[in-house]
């Protein structure tokens, strides 16, 4: 007797499908699960027994019979509780207590000893992946608000097993989730309570449009922390795919609410935090925050006093927009695609420079503390913004900004940024590949003399370059400008060379 089911694990973030064999022997009674289980599934043996009970079954231990069950592929490690349905009922068709299971179907779901199905991390991946090989997927009825967005698949919901086994003999008749409209409420933005200066707020605008790392330095309690932290309420919804694949992430690690996620997401680790939980790693090289952060933005605050293999391990998503993990067993690339934001004082006192305060730190002290930041990381950045202490006059009389309209600006400019890309494998100007540079950032004759002398007077590496015209291309769009001119290469310079 043999039966034959498809369910699925997880695999980092990445469904994997899984092919449940059980087949039925002679000899003394016995439950065996193979196919490199790991400890969560080898318990789910006595799950399964007493959720079978309760449903008035006969579990493995009560027929005269071997119950043997493959987990398919048998090199790949299985992980957690989202194969117990599916192995309760492939025995329920082995044992001939059930007829034979649809073969069209993916199943999921975590038994209760009472035979409930209780709510599994990664439900939403996996069903992104099942709707491209299966016309159905059942899982439990937790799970259904997080996948009902997903229309190219049928989607059931259950709560307990039983109602699961009166499905597939046909007693019940149950009809599929209605798939949801993707539709998000904007809310208002107000971000007046912040005090910035114009310029500070147009580098960042510049910054939100084309996705450009920055910077934010200064003396302490000038609002740079208050500023990174809003810098994400200016960012657009996210659109179809992304909000699925943001999801996506947060779901395969437990992290997901009710809802999907329509909002770019706001990271900000404290400095104290380990590589292994910012980059990711681990024995099951788990993705970090700056996965976590994708499409996004992450925030360090106190920049020099992050681990240093913290500092230079983000150069690569930084680059690349993915960090890869590698470990004995498995290696695997996340994705990482984020607006990246720091904030730091320039010396540990946190006042050199300062023209009102007196810095009580030593030049060796200062050097020693900005070398924190390495010169590759500094290369990566694209906006340096000096926040420099507020007067009291500014303090009282804010100046009312619409932030509404500031907004609506970023996203018509996004808009014509990701229509110019749309024929393209990258959506901002930050993403340009040096090979295709010379075809989206063109110059006038006056504007590449001018960078032709900053390259040499300020010694700007190749990256530099690049960087600097990627700039300038987003000045040029919220100017709208189709060549960019000297002005817009000048302001790119001028956010790039950090002042000293």
């Amino acid at each position: 007797m043999f039966a034959k089911i498809k369910g699925a694990t997880l695999s980092g973030i990445f469904p994997e499908i899984i092919e449940i064999e059980v087949g039925l022997s002679g000899g003394f009674p016995n439950f065996q699960i193979v196919g490199l289980p790991d400890e969560t599934i080898n318990e789910a043996k006595e799950r399964i027994s007493l959720a079978l009970k309760n449903v008035s079954a006969k579990p493995p231990n009560k027929i005269n019979a071997r119950v043997i069950v493959n987990l398919a592929p048998a090199d790949l490690k299985k992980e957690g509780p989202l194969l117990d349905l599916p192995i309760a009922l492939a025995y329920l068709a082995a044992s001939r207590q059930i007829k034979t299971l649809p073969k069209d179907y993916l199943f999921l779901g975590e038994l209760g000893l009472d035979g409930s199905l209780r709510k599994i991390k990664g439900a939403l991946p996996i069903t992104l992946k099942a709707a491209k090989h299966f016309s159905a997927i059942i899982l439990p009825e937790e799970n259904l608000a997080e996948v009902s967005f997903v229309k190219e698949i049928k989607i059931y919901g259950f709560s307990h097993l039983q109602e699961v086994i009166d499905f597939i003999e046909e007693r019940i008749l149950k009809i599929p989730v209605e798939p949801k409209e993707f539709s998000f409420e904007n809310q208002d933005l107000d971000l007046n309570f912040i005090v910035i200066d114009d310029y500070l707020l147009r580098g960042i605008i510049l910054g939100v449009i084309g996705n450009h790392n920055f910077l934010l330095y200064g003396p302490p309690g000038t609002g740079k922390t208050i500023m990174a932290q809003n810098i994400v309420h200016l960012l657009p919804n996210l659109d179809y795919d992304s909000a699925l694949e943001i999801s996506a992430i947060y779901s395969a690690l437990g992290l997901l609410q009710d809802n999907i996620i329509f909002r770019p997401q706001l990271r900000a680790p404290h400095h104290s935090a380990s590589a292994v939980s910012i980059l990711g790693g681990g024995k099951d090289a788990r993705p970090g925050e700056v996965t976590l952060a994708h499409r996004g933005v992450l925030f360090f605050d106190e920049l020099p006093e992050f681990r240093r293999d913290v500092l230079e391990g983000i150069r690569e998503p930084l680059e690349t927009g993915e960090i890869t993990i590698a470990r004995a067993k498995k290696t695997v690339k996340y994705p990482a695609r984020f607006l990246f934001v720091g904030a730091y004082n320039p010396c540990p006192c946190g006042f050199y420079g300062d023209p009102e305060i007196e810095c009580k730190c030593s030049i060796s002290e200062i050097n020693r503390y900005q070398k924190k930041i390495s010169g590759p990381l500094l290369d990566r950045i694209d906006i340096n913004l000096n926040v420099p202490r507020i007067n009291s006059e500014k303090i009282f009389n804010l100046e009312k900004r619409n932030f509404e309209q500031i907004k609506g600006k970023i996203i018509e400019v996004r808009e014509k940024i990701y229509q110019r890309y749309k024929n393209e494998n990258f959506k901002n100007n930050s993403e340009i590949p040096a090979k295709k540079i010379k075809d989206y950032a063109k110059l006038t004759h006056q504007a590449e003399v001018f960078l032709k002398k900053a390259i040499d007077k300020h010694r700007l590496s190749l990256r530099g370059i690049h960087k600097i015209l990627k700039l300038a291309r987003t000045i040029a769009d919220y100017n709208e400008k189709d060549i960019i001119d000297i002005n817009e290469v000048g302001e790119a310079l001028q956010y790039r060379v950090k002042e000293n």
